[in-house]
């Protein structure tokens, strides 16, 4: 039944008996019982299957999921691709069902090519129809992944600020109860006019002081806190050590608060302190919950240009606006050892682009340095005005590409990340952006410690590229 089932098949059709009965000599019969792992992605492409029966699940893995992207049923052929260009599986195939197949080598296959040119063109067909659709499922699994990391990154970014606002406003609820506690003890020490004034110009003061922004050493502010805590605990304020560095922060000096008690008794000079103090951390608290509110804002800010969300997809683009952007959705990855050098052309013109895909374009490409130097190394991004056309390299010191493999760095599913780890489109992708739909120039040179990526775009895209 095998012989006659094949002689049917689109890719055996051009064979003559003679041809076929010697390759059908040459195959080996498989059998697989349901759930069965018929190849694995990465395992060495050393045969092509042809399913006599049952159904198989084609999958690949993108980071910690398995995604199925075809179905193979009798009549199809399995593994062609990875056994043409020798490479590795570039998926895996599961029995869904008890499954029969026909085990073909390189040797017999090759034969068959030679000997067949209707088989060399149903190969060429089968390729290019699963190329095409591989491509289409793991561009998907790729956008869905891309976004994943964002929301975590975000999540991680947002926690941060919003974890301080929440601190900081819990801490807030107390210290004005302290500070209108304070106000009430100041108010009952019978101050006279004088007095009243200067304290009122206290008051007036302390809004427009700046909080946490002092300039001086770590042993410096030691040393002037403590010598202020000591001030005020000889005067017998409650939580002296609390609120002396309360009172540094807010920038009031040893000498500036010695002055503050001329003429005053030690108890309306505890009783002053107190307020002063309370009040310094009431203003101090609500600086670091306006800081963790701008911090979040700026996120927002920096995701919604990075995505031009409510825009026309074609924009006149801020180059650097669009690269600073990218490095803010990437901070959570970069702050784990990577420094970032700025080189802006400060006179670099804007430019007509797809500017969210751009922004992917600078996200794939910072991302693999990322990764290429393991959380920790430089990278640097220059940007150049050329004649009408603007420039931009990143570059990384990573252990760089090598030789025999950077010629293929922007092909589809070539990776040179472990399965599962990468789909090998990143740079695909990119390309097919810069070259194909900003018919710009994307090239990348490498060698130990210094690779770089150089986008180069034209100021204005042309009329055909928006069609």
């Amino acid at each position: 039944m095998s012989r006659e089932f094949l002689a049917q098949l689109p890719l055996f059709a051009g064979l003559d008996e003679t041809h076929l009965d010697r390759l059908y000599s040459m195959a080996e019969t498989v059998t697989l019982q349901a759930g069965e792992l018929l190849m694995e992605e990465g395992s060495p492409g050393d045969a092509l299957y042809v399913a006599l029966s049952g159904r198989f699940d084609v999958s690949k893995r993108s980071g910690d999921r398995e995604i199925v992207i075809a179905a193979c049923s009798p009549g199809e052929m399995i593994g062609e691709i990875s056994l043409l260009d020798q490479s590795p599986r570039t998926a895996s195939v599961r029995a869904v069902e008890p499954a029969t197949l026909l085990k073909i080598s390189r040797a017999a296959f090759e034969q068959l090519l030679m000997r067949s040119p209707d088989a060399a063109l149903a190969v060429l067909r089968t390729v290019t129809a699963r190329l095409r659709n591989t491509e289409l499922m793991l561009r998907q699994s790729e956008k869905m992944a891309a976004l994943g990391t964002l929301s975590a990154g975000l999540a991680h970014e947002l926690n941060n600020p919003a974890a301080a606002v929440r601190r900081s406003s819990d801490q807030l609820r107390e210290s004005i109860a302290r500070w209108q506690k304070a106000a009430v003890a100041l108010n009952l020490q019978g101050f006279g006019v004088e007095q009243l004034n200067r304290i009122n110009t206290l008051r007036e003061a302390l809004p427009g002081r700046v909080f946490g922004h002092l300039e001086m050493d770590a042993l410096t502010r030691s040393d002037i806190e403590a010598a202020v805590s000591e001030e005020l605990e000889s005067l017998g304020v409650d939580e002296a050590w609390e609120l002396g560095p309360a009172l540094v922060e807010a920038g009031f000096t040893l000498p500036e608060l010695e002055e503050m008690t001329e003429a005053l008794s030690a108890e309306q000079a505890r009783a002053l302190f107190e307020w002063l103090a309370t009040g310094c951390s009431v203003y101090a608290l609500l600086s670091e919950v306006t800081q963790g509110a701008d911090r979040i804002s700026e996120i927002v800010k920096a995701v919604k240009q990075y995505s031009y969300l409510d825009q026309a997809p074609v924009q006149l683009v801020d180059l650097h606006e669009g690269l600073d952007n990218t490095l803010v959705i990437l901070k959570h990855k970069l702050k784990q050892g990577v420094t970032v050098r700025k080189e802006y052309d400060p006179l670099l013109p804007r430019v007509e682009a797809y500017a969210s895909e751009l922004n992917q374009v600078w996200t794939n490409i910072i991302d693999n340095a990322i990764d290429a130097m393991q959380g920790h190394g430089e990278i640097v991004i220059r940007t150049r005005g050329l004649d009408h056309r603007v420039q931009v390299e990143i570059s990384d010191n990573g252990p760089g590409i090598p030789p025999e493999i950077l010629s293929r760095v922007f092909e589809a599913f070539y990776t040179t990340k472990a399965p599962g780890v990468g789909t090998g489109l990143g740079l695909h992708i990119s390309y097919n952006i810069i070259v194909q739909k900003h018919f710009g120039d994307i090239s990348v040179q490498s060698k130990p410690g210094q690779t770089t990526f150089t986008v180069t775009l034209a100021t204005t895209l042309p009329s055909r590229s928006r069609e």
